[in-house]
């Protein structure tokens, strides 16, 4: 071998292991799936969040609602109910538009969701929920079972 071609063949062995321009991409063919999935994550269990607390927010609206509700007396017909309650809790007023968004999708308006405790010796009811959180592919890919929101709410009577 002459020494122009060992030249040749040492330099071309030396460029290829010391190029760098294919390791960018081997390196993002390895992190970007990790990071999807990472991020992906993220956003769901965020979601869960956001949904947990309108769940509250509209739990909590519902027992203020309920709180100061002056109950029926010889004298007076009340006019709170637990169904204006759960509509409040829902929708987040007491008379919703006709085709109006729920707080959080899948959570309503069927009234049977919402329980009612009724206020016990102490004076304080507590009002309770539990909503099938909806899922993307993401949990059952991961094997993650279905996921219940349990969200409860105590409130002391105060009347009027």
């Amino acid at each position: 071998m002459t020494a122009f071609k060992k030249f040749l063949h040492l330099r071309t062995k030396r460029t290829f292991w010391w190029k760098e321009e294919g390791a960018v991409l081997a390196e993002a063919l390895v992190a970007v799936p990790f990071v999807t999935l990472f991020a992906a994550g993220i956003l769901e269990f965020g979601n869960v969040m956001w949904e947990r607390m309108q769940i509250d927010a509209g739990l909590r609206d519902a027992g203020r609602y309920l709180s100061r509700c002056r109950p029926t007396s010889p004298t007076y017909t009340a006019t709170c109910s637990e169904a204006t309650a759960k509509t409040i809790a829902y929708y987040g007023t007491q008379t919703p538009a006709a085709g109006a968004a729920l707080r959080v999708l899948g959570w309503g308006p069927d009234l049977a969701d919402i329980t009612v405790n009724p206020a016990g010796a102490d004076g304080t009811f507590t009002i309770s929920t539990a909503h099938q959180y909806v899922a993307s592919p993401l949990f059952g890919w991961l094997g993650i079972d279905a996921i219940t929101i349990s969200v409860s709410h105590e409130e002391r009577y105060m009347g009027w």
